[in-house]
């Protein structure tokens, strides 16, 4: 048989495209030629196949050999094409049996001396594969795992390119890999998990993360040096809920196309905290290169974004949050296609008032007028109103540190989060809304209604603060969510009050 065809699969984002990869090996000239839109990294294979082939103990007679990755309108980049290429050429050869990769997809990298290993996006690949109709991915021994966290496609991981060939051959077995519990990975990423125990006195800020977590809301914390601000930021994976199954592998699968995830604990149960430094280009935070890859607002996906020294980024950089902010997602254009990725977080923001840090204690202040509007005007109004919650950190006093009573516990408040989100995710059942921070302008009017008191209220705040319209919804959002901590069906005047208490601080500072 000289021609034949294995199936793969090329990412293209997050997105997956099948790929067939035939090989045709004929009596001519003995060349080994690839076609099919390639990169470098993908023609080098060339090298790789025929040498891991001889190492292995494999025939590879002198002919001609030509291989095509189809369609060839698509790129194809990465190592990954290497075993799928090896085994279309054996199969060719006749060294394997015609029908043995009927309904299979293939990856992996291939070694020199024939041993295959580990590559990224192995997930969104068997999910794909699974999606097509294929029965069966044979993939590198550590990507075995990853790939059995699909369910209901058989997931065959091989550690050389021999062992494969036998196992095709069936004069080996190779068990397939089977999800297993301690295949979990429970801890948020990037995180310590430091308890809000540990901090002394702040109870209003520790207040307003408490609601901020509960309906996912986006949060800013402003106050002078070592006010706890960070401290404060640093603790919120302690009480973030659980994220459901479908948040699990949609989390996951962004961490396995950039290969972030453990070998073998792949599946991530925890949510991502993703704490970034100042210097933070638009690039990495938003995702981007010739070659788009998520950036940290996709790596922050069903978690936490940390923007400590939120006036020390860039003010482009600043700005460029404000529409997945919104959309929940990011969209990248390049000349050769569209990507769309993920970035439904919560931003976390710490910053100080002023440069020095003081503001507006004049009195320690050494800051100009110029220099303060300056410092804050790197903070635009449009962006303050993505901001759901806003919070003052003061600085501690010496009897909040030095009280003996026990602080509230990280499990404690944890324990009522979670109870709110129950109560969210039961009222929005059967839609695509997760909490609260995502209700729309028709799901406002159905779930925050409120009575003639609240209404009164609303209006007056409306235009004591000049309100936009985003921040009088944002409003009645976080009010939303505070009703559901006090397991209250109904929003209060008092859910009301606190919820526009957190839009004072921005007039503060910003309506100087």
């Amino acid at each position: 048989m000289a021609f034949s065809s294995v199936a793969s699969a090329a990412l293209h984002g997050l997105g997956v495209e099948i790929i067939r990869v035939e090989a045709d090996v004929s009596n001519g000239l003995p060349m080994f030629h690839m076609v099919g839109y390639l990169s470098s990294e993908v023609r080098e294979a060339s090298e790789r196949v025929r040498t891991a082939i001889h190492n292995a103990g494999l025939s590879f007679p002198p002919k001609k050999t030509v291989i095509n990755l189809s369609p060839a309108a698509v790129k194809k980049r990465g190592a990954s094409f290497d075993l799928p290429i090896a085994l279309s050429v054996l199969l060719s050869m006749g060294s394997i049996p015609w029908d043995s990769l009927e309904g299979t997809v293939v990856l992996g990298e291939l070694s020199l001396n024939g041993c295959v290993r580990r590559v990224k996006g192995v997930l969104p690949i068997v999910m794909k594969a699974k999606q097509e109709g294929f029965h069966t991915c044979i993939l590198p021994g550590e990507n075995a795992a990853e790939g059995a966290l699909v369910e209901g496609i058989r997931i065959i991981g091989g550690d050389s390119l021999l062992e494969l060939c036998r196992y095709l051959n069936k004069e080996k077995e190779i068990k397939p890999a089977v999800y297993r519990e301690e295949m979990r990975y429970g801890n948020p990423l990037g995180s310590t998990l430091a308890d809000y125990s540990d901090i002394r006195g702040q109870k209003a800020v520790k207040r307003a993360s408490e609601v901020a977590v509960a309906g996912g809301h986006n949060l800013l914390l402003v106050g002078p040096p070592g006010s706890g601000k960070s401290m404060l930021a640093s603790r919120i994976p302690s009480i973030l809920p659980p994220p459901t199954k479908e948040e699990s592998m949609e989390i996951t699968k962004i961490y396995s196309v950039m290969g972030m995830i453990e070998k073998d604990r792949p599946l991530i149960t925890g949510r991502p905290f993703r704490s970034i430094h100042h210097t933070t280009t638009k690039a990495a935070l938003i995702g981007g290169g010739a070659i788009p890859s998520p950036g940290e607002i996709s790596l922050a996906h069903g978690g936490v974004l940390f923007m400590d020294e939120l006036a020390e980024f860039q003010k482009s950089v600043i700005e460029v949050l404000r529409q997945p902010l919104e959309e929940h997602q990011i969209r990248l254009t390049r000349s050769h296609g569209n990507y769309v990725f993920p970035a439904n977080f919560m931003l976390a923001a710490a910053m100080n008032p002023c440069p020095c840090g003081h503001y507006p204690d004049m009195e320690k202040c050494t800051c100009t007028e110029s220099q303060i509007q300056q410092y804050l005007g790197k903070i635009s109004q449009p962006f303050l109103d993505r901001i759901d919650l806003c919070a003052e950190t003061p600085k501690i006093r010496y009897e909040a540190l030095s009280r003996k009573e026990k602080e509230e516990t990280s499990a404690e408040i944890r324990a009522r989060v979670i109870e709110a989100r129950r109560i969210q995710s039961l009222r929005y059942q059967g839609k695509s809304i997760l909490s609260n921070s995502m209700l729309g302008v028709k799901e406002l009017e159905q779930y925050c209604g409120l009575d003639k008191e609240g209404e009164l209220l609303m209006k007056k705040a409306f235009a004591v603060l000049g309100l936009t319209a985003r921040t009088y919804h944002k409003i009645l959002k976080v009010a939303r969510t505070i009703a559901d901590l006090d397991e209250e069906e109904r929003i209060l005047a008092s859910h009301l009050k606190e919820a526009i208490g957190y839009r004072t601080l921005d007039k503060k500072y910003w309506g100087r």
